[in-house]
């Protein structure tokens, strides 16, 4: 996929987060979720990035924002995680419309675990099945395969794994053949939105796939080497020191102009963001907004 297009403008809300904005009225939760809103000419398309896990609390949130569910056009689910998934069919369902395209990796109905502190499912939920998901009104489009969504707007697919210091993040598991094997978390996708004059916009949801791995995928996948900036959750709550700090050298050399993380990427990534890049990093807050 040599070139994906331009926007002319994206807008980007964050619905929901674990945390809140000073002094809000928001509901944070852990989880996230994402409106963009992307603009080409006459053309505009609203998408929906994940759900977080309580559709009460987003809702909530959406109205407090003026944001109708009815103007979402798409709904892309980076991976199968509960915190990621939970209520899209109920969010489905606010839409009020069939057909609304669902897009998010071909594996991702599959059994998700861990057995710390103890076994328990955190994949996607029974009442986010596959037909309480078209019952809806979803239109399931699963695949490998990146999606564009619109001129200017692109899924990830798959993200190739190419450094050496970055892993999954946790440890999952999930059955193959009958038996219980290590979860790689493939089915991790990201957001890439290509803007007019600034570059890429990366939204991810965990970066399971590791946030270097996807920020080099995003760039061969849209033939675009200037990257304006990266927004979500990069999953380093756990991380070791090394990987914290390579990972902050590593995106460092990518020279984002902006980068906002929260979520799932610890207090020690945090710092380590803001140490390396100062001005040009925030934590992420339910009630942020960008327009670029």
């Amino acid at each position: 996929m040599a070139g994906i297009g331009e926007l002319n403008s994206l807008k980007i809300t964050v619905l929901t987060e674990d945390s809140v904005l000073y002094e809000s009225h928001y509901l944070g939760q852990h989880g996230v979720s994402f409106l963009l809103e992307g603009a080409k000419g006459s053309d505009v398309m609203r998408i929906l990035v994940d759900v977080g896990q309580n559709s009460q609390a987003l809702l909530n949130n959406m109205k407090l924002m003026n944001i109708s569910p009815a103007i979402i056009d798409a709904v892309v689910l980076t991976h199968c995680h509960y915190d990621h998934t939970q209520g899209v069919a109920k969010m489905l369902r606010e839409i009020g419309r069939r057909d609304i395209q669902v897009i998010a990796h071909r594996d991702i109905f599959r059994l998700n675990f861990v057995t710390e502190p103890y076994l328990r499912h955190v994949g996607i939920m029974p009442g986010d099945s596959r037909e309480e998901i078209e019952k809806a009104g979803g239109s399931l489009l699963l695949t490998r395969d990146p999606v564009k969504l619109m001129s200017g707007i692109t899924t990830t697919g798959e993200v190739k794994r190419q450094t050496d210091f970055e892993e999954v993040g946790i440890a999952l598991k999930t059955i193959e053949g009958g038996e219980v094997v290590d979860d790689q978390m493939l089915d991790d996708i990201s957001v890439v939105a290509n803007v007019n004059g600034k570059g890429l916009v990366i939204v991810t949801g965990c970066s399971h796939a590791g946030i270097v791995n996807i920020a080099r995928h995003a760039m061969e996948l849209t033939d675009c080497e200037k990257i304006e900036g990266i927004i979500g959750g990069l999953h380093l709550i756990d991380a070791s020191d090394d990987r914290i700090k390579r990972t902050s050298e590593e995106l460092s050399k990518l020279n984002p102009e902006w980068i906002c993380a929260g979520h799932c990427t610890g207090f020690k990534a945090q710092v380590e963001l803001y140490l390396t890049f100062r001005e040009r990093f925030s934590p992420l807050q339910t009630g942020m907004q960008f327009v670029i």
